[in-house]
């Protein structure tokens, strides 16, 4: 796209600022966690981390667990690096960053045999495969709840690379020696009726209310036991374990204090009632939904899930389930019907309520496409006088609009280009002065950005794009400088992956952490 015109107003959207301990803030977590600690400043030191994994898987988790709690560096710069690449921060340790205390001695630690995961790697149904396998895993949770009084405060599956490279939606299953299980090959249902009553085992059928995937049937799986989790590969723990024949290791890997700081950030945020950090500036009163919708897996009739997350303005998060129904529509687009829009918003205003003791003042809804008629009547007659409820849509964009600059790096980050008082495009990638450089393999893509309506006064263009900013450095799945997408909008496919599975019925509402 070219504009000719150059009265458009192009504007910067400085970076959001990050609130730590002390009431201190800045534009990097790194840093803001380095100095001054999470925001909470009281975390709950002592936390008990369960591991279950093979015996080799084990062992690669107890020794990178002893190296978190001390100083990780960052490794030196090869030949080829011209000069220090500040996106890397040496990880000065758990206790000493995050103030988080374990005991690598004292872990509750279950084994996998080998053996175990070869068996149902090699089960010929891909359904029956996966399911047997995260079953393995499973099983050591609930006999641990069943059986032991000591409580775990997250769960930590080591996986084999062989899992994570079968045990996925539509992963290729060669060099698996398939042996003959309950079920055929290409069978994802039940096909027959049982002759008489109790030939048929019920539980056995559920292998395939899931989709063959091992990470999204784990997450669904812990949500109704209310237990979270984080999973590692092993290759991700001992690179240099895995080579090929040329002496080089099997997968590339982030440099290892980048992947000690996303460990420990996930492991802050799963243990503590409070995140490790929050946005600073954000404006208060506020809060932003982004709506998910998701296919049911094997349904008939094409039926979909919906679900809201909810974000408040200092940045934690709730998932709300939804209603089932036939939300897509002939153009592919999802929208919902009115009794169940109105019970959607009206669960999200409660539950803002209940913390606050008050309803907000607006409430963004974010999209990726438009709302329908009765869709927005629906959000609309759920919200009270005092709140503005605000429809916006996100769109990536992917190379129909390009912005060019001059000098050696593209447009910086938070570049805006308003096309009206309602269309903006806002570029979360690109330049990064704090950094000194542009973390990305082309030239960026800015979002476009729709205030599509409103219940009350449309809202300031200014004021959505520094919203949607700030929402782009909360992924507390990692410890990034920043996201190119909103969280509202970021997390929804993994949100909605997760709530579809069978087995994670009757989760209604469940705090973020639970599913990433």
């Amino acid at each position: 796209m070219i504009f000719k015109d150059r009265s458009l107003p192009i504007s910067y959207i400085p970076e959001p600022k990050l609130g730590f301990a002390y009431e201190q803030s800045t534009d990097h977590p790194k840093d803001g966690l380095t100095l001054y600690g999470p925001p909470s400043g009281t975390p709950r030191p002592n936390i008990t981390i369960g591991v279950i994994g093979t015996s080799r898987g084990l062992g690669f988790f107890k020794r990178w667990a002893e190296a978190l709690r001390g100083p990780v560096k960052v490794p030196p710069p090869t030949e080829r690096e011209k000069k220090i690449r500040l996106h890397l921060s040496d990880f000065l340790g758990l206790e000493e960053t995050f103030g988080l205390r374990i005991d690598p001695d004292n872990f509750v630690q279950y084994e996998i045999k080998d053996r175990q995961i070869d068996r149902s790697l090699a089960v010929l149904n891909h359904h029956e495969s996966v399911s047997k396998t995260v079953d393995l895993y499973m099983d050591k949770v609930i006999r641990h709840g069943r059986n032991e009084e000591r409580s775990v405060d997250v769960w930590v599956f080591v996986v084999r690379e062989d899992i994570f490279k079968h045990c996925r939606s539509q992963s290729r299953r060669a060099g698996l020696a398939l042996v003959q299980g309950e079920f055929s090959k290409k069978q994802s249902a039940r096909t027959d009726v049982p002759l008489l009553p109790g030939m048929f085992d019920e539980k056995l059928e559920e292998v395939f209310d899931d989709v063959p995937d091992f990470h999204r049937q784990v997450k669904a799986r812990l949500l109704k036991l209310g237990q979270t989790s984080q999973m590692v590969r092993e290759t991700t723990l001992a690179p240099d374990q895995f080579v090929n024949r040329a002496g080089y290791p099997i997968r590339g890997t982030q440099d290892v204090a980048s992947t000690a700081w996303n460990f420990a950030t996930g492991l802050y945020y799963k243990t503590q009632p409070e995140p490790p950090w929050k946005i600073a500036d954000m404006r208060p009163g506020v809060c932003y939904v982004g709506l998910v919708f998701k296919l049911i897996p094997n349904h008939p009739q094409n039926h979909a899930c919906c679900a809201a997350q909810m974000f408040l303005s200092e940045g934690d998060g709730v998932v709300f389930r939804g209603a089932n129904g036939p939300w897509m529509t002939e153009n592919k687009e999802f929208h919902l019907e009115g009794e169940a829009a109105t019970r959607m918003i009206e669960t999200v205003l409660e539950t803002y309520k209940s913390r606050f003791d008050a309803y907000p003042e607006e409430l963004f809804i974010h999209g990726k496409t438009t709302f329908s008629h009765d869709e927005w009547e629906a959000f609309s007659a759920a919200a009270p006088p005092e709140t503005n409820i605000v429809g916006v849509r996100i769109k990536s964009t992917h190379g129909e609009m390009k912005l060019f600059r001059e000098g050696d790096y593209p447009c910086i980050r938070g570049t805006a280009l308003k096309l009206d008082p309602q269309n903006a495009y806002l570029w979360t990638s690109g330049y990064l002065p704090r950094l000194d450089t542009y973390v990305g393999p082309e030239t960026p893509n800015p979002l476009h950005v729709t205030v599509l309506r409103s219940t009350g006064e449309l809202p300031d263009m200014d004021n959505v794009l520094r919203d949607i900013m700030g929402l782009t450095k909360i992924n507390y799945n990692a410890c990034n400088y920043s996201d190119g997408r909103p969280v509202t909008i970021r997390f929804a496919e993994k949100v909605g992956d997760v709530l579809v599975m069978g087995s994670a019925q009757g989760a209604e509402r469940q705090p973020f952490k639970f599913y990433i």
